[in-house]
């Protein structure tokens, strides 16, 4: 046969291919059908993608190019964006200034803290950063702690206004020196007729019960028994008492008043690691022209981009988004991170960017195509920091927010999201012989909660295909 023939029979089979699967892209595989029934979930308030992580057409694109709420997963633009445009080994440096002389151990003068947008600044990270301060010969001091918090310029934000609950620490609101995600966990644990209430981290000026009587009946919902009167913040009470058949239990709480957390929990660290204060912690800017005792370095944005992803948090997710503007424009804000998102994204990707609002998801304004998610999916695939991205998405079964799964363990790395009424995954299935593919499953719906037995479905379907 001539090569000329050959080759037209090889290009109209490959266009049969190619038509083939684009025709088989437009269904739901139907074991996902069948899940979707039994979840009683629409088919119109699903869409899916599934193609190859190396190129190629979509094995399954249904309402692929419809905008959809992403939740969480919209932090997969956030992450990857940073790591593009800071790059993986980029860190957040907090510096420690010195105004005065040092005598006999005494501080003539103040410390300043200058906040620089550390997602990372938690409590053993603080100690390390006070005890440093304390290597300077500094043992009391004669002034205050200033705490300067200038780098990211933010309107007032009500913790509450989201979804009405304060408390929760999702809902904990960045600035430039965040401290333990302004978070604290009590812990209560039975002892006798009453139960024992213990704190972390401490919190200077603010008084917790010691103890809270214990209850008969079952371990349900033990929260609510406590009656717990956040109306002080500073002097918080227990009116209640606790379920004796729940053993030890911790609620994570975000702290009532957020703007006094990093003050109070500074002035109580310096203290537990026996230093003294003669004045205040408070906030204010650094003197012009003075220069730094040293500088605090955070673990790299690669390290930090696995917290983000794999446990969701939002409030980091924030600050790492709030770090593009700062590291850009001087100074960190809401309208300066989406500018330069979306230019990032026109000029990667083209067309028109997602919608963000603050980079974490926690939102019902952000927006998203599943074709857009597979573009940057399959861009990470390709990038030299695809092993950085991917590490840094929960691995199903495994850890993060998929570890309590039971079926087709490790057979994917998938970010998750959820709010009500939204439910979505993003990330690749491993296929056989090395293969991967990229899998995109959102619902919006009231139902929404319903659908991760058709992604699971979904997850065992793709994980066997060619």
């Amino acid at each position: 046969m001539p090569l000329s023939c050959r080759l037209a029979r090889n290009f109209v089979a490959s266009v049969a291919v190619l038509a083939a699967l684009a025709a088989a892209a437009q269904g739901l595989p139907p074991e996902v059908e069948q899940a979707l029934d039994s979840a009683q979930l629409p088919r119109d308030a699903v869409s899916v993608l599934v193609l190859p992580a190396e190129g190629g057409p979509p094995r399954v694109a249904w309402r692929a190019d419809t905008a959809v709420n992403p939740a969480s997963v919209a932090k997969l633009v956030t992450t990857y964006g940073a790591l593009e445009l800071l790059g993986p080994t980029a860190t957040w440096s907090t510096p420690v200034y010195v105004e005065g002389p040092v005598r006999d151990g005494v501080l003539q003068g103040n410390v300043y803290i200058r906040g620089q947008g550390d997602p990372k600044l938690v409590m053993e990270r603080l100690w390390l950063l006070l005890k440093r301060v304390q290597d300077l010969g500094i043992h009391r001091i004669a002034g205050d702690i200033v705490l300067d918090r200038s780098a990211f310029a933010l309107p007032p934000q009500d913790p509450a206004a989201f979804d009405g609950q304060p408390l929760r620490p999702y809902n904990a609101a960045p600035e430039a020196l965040l401290v333990n995600f302004k978070s604290v966990a009590i812990t209560i644990t039975p002892q006798g007729q009453q139960a024992r209430i213990s704190v972390e981290p401490h919190l200077a000026g603010v008084q917790w019960p010691a103890s809270v009587p214990l209850a008969r009946g079952e371990c349900g919902d033990w929260i609510t028994p406590l009656r717990a009167d956040f109306s002080k913040p500073e002097r918080i009470r227990f009116a209640g008492s606790f379920p004796a058949a729940c053993g030890e239990k911790t609620w994570q709480l975000a702290y009532p008043d957020p703007a006094a957390y990093t003050p109070r929990v500074i002035a109580a660290q310096w203290r537990e690691i026996g230093g003294e204060l003669a004045g205040q912690v408070r906030d204010g800017r650094v003197p012009a022209g003075l220069q730094p005792a040293f500088e605090f370095a955070s673990p790299p944005l690669a390290e930090v981009i696995r917290d983000i992803n794999k446990y969701s948090n939002n409030v980091m997710a924030q600050q790492v988004f709030l770090t593009l503007s700062l590291r850009d424009k001087g100074t960190g804000t809401w309208e300066g991170s989406r500018e330069v998102l979306r230019g990032w994204w026109r000029e990667r990707f083209g067309g028109e960017p997602p919608v963000t609002e603050n980079g974490s998801g926690l939102s019902r304004m952000e927006s998203i195509t599943p074709r857009q998610l597979g573009q940057l999916l399959q861009a990470a695939w390709a990038s030299p920091l695809m092993p950085d991205f991917v590490a840094s998405l929960p691995a199903l079964g495994l850890d993060g927010t998929l570890r309590r799964v039971r079926q087709n363990v490790g057979l994917a790395h998938l970010k998750t999201g959820s709010l009500n009424d939204v439910s979505a995954y993003a990330g690749y299935v491993h296929g056989p012989q090395g293969r991967r593919y990229i899998l995109v499953a959102v619902a919006n719906h009231p139902r929404a909660a319903q659908l991760r037995p058709a992604v699971q479905a979904l997850v065992d379907w793709t994980a066997r295909l060619p």
